[in-house]
């Protein structure tokens, strides 16, 4: 009787050894997955704000260059506008 009672209690000496490697292993692989979320969120913002600025400047070209008339439309836009004729009907 006594061999089988300290059979089982060496078992269940051995599983709960077993049962406490799992849950440190467990809580590392949380603590690595919310790690590789956070990275994963600020990689995400850090692309978002690049998209943005590179956005950004591509419409301030655009502005600058409206407000930089070269070529025909500068010299449209600088020609003195005509004498207003007025005509007989």
């Amino acid at each position: 009787m006594t061999n089988v009672i300290s059979t089982l209690s060496a078992e269940l000496a051995t599983k709960r050894a077993t049962l406490a490697a799992l849950k440190i292993e467990v809580k590392t692989m949380a603590a690595d997955l919310r790690e590789a979320k956070a990275s994963a969120k600020a990689a995400k913002i850090a692309a978002r704000a690049e998209r943005k600025a590179t956005r950004i400047a591509k419409l301030q070209a655009k502005l600058d260059a409206l407000k930089n008339p070269v070529g025909t439309a500068a010299r449209k836009a600088a020609r003195r506008p005509s004498k207003v004729i007025v005509t007989k009907a």
